[in-house]
């Protein structure tokens, strides 16, 4: 296992769209900085999600982790989740996170800010892509539709399988 570092992620970027849309001003060292989806206002205590903007997708081969910026945490903003991405992943991202900052003020993270470092990762093994409910998660059936000929591709014969565990026509359904 090795993280993939900037020139296998840029090759990795023009092949697949791993992180959609890509912006390569957010290569971050080893990773790339996601930003957020919408303004965010945690109070004193408060508990909330920060959705990332771009759409991540996690072939078979590959996991990916994610940290937050240093300077929320400076700020007062505490991490909940393990920040684990699995393989065979497509969605937007969430952050859990509560300010617990000194002053008891409210912690704002604005629409745009970079916010989440995120680094791929290569696996070793059989690939065991991910089945669960997150699965195109904070999607529209539109963003879904584009990445279709990617997993189709990614995934071959086990594709029908997985949409069915992904309930992939339910979801495109029910937008």
């Amino acid at each position: 296992m090795s993280i993939l570092g900037k020139s296998e992620l840029l090759k990795m970027v023009k092949r697949l769209p791993i992180i959609h849309p890509f912006d390569e001003k957010y290569m971050d060292g080893d990773g790339y900085v996601l930003t957020v989806m919408e303004d965010v206002k945690l109070q004193y205590l408060e508990h909330k999600n920060v959705i990332s903007n771009e759409i991540v997708f996690t072939p078979p081969n590959i996991v990916a982790h994610l940290t937050a910026k240093s300077r929320y945490g400076r700020a007062g903003l505490s991490f909940l989740n393990a920040a684990k991405v699995h393989s065979g992943f497509v969605g937007r991202l969430a952050l859990e996170i509560v300010n617990l900052n000194n002053e008891r003020e409210p912690v704002v993270v604005k629409k745009g800010d970079p916010f989440m470092h995120i680094e791929f990762i290569t696996r070793v093994g059989e690939p065991s892509p991910y089945e669960g409910e997150y699965q195109f998660q904070y999607m529209t059936s539109k963003e879904i539709n584009f990445y279709l000929p990617y997993l189709r591709k990614v995934f071959k014969k086990d594709f029908e399988t997985l949409a069915s565990k992904w309930r992939l026509k339910e979801k495109l359904k029910n937008q």
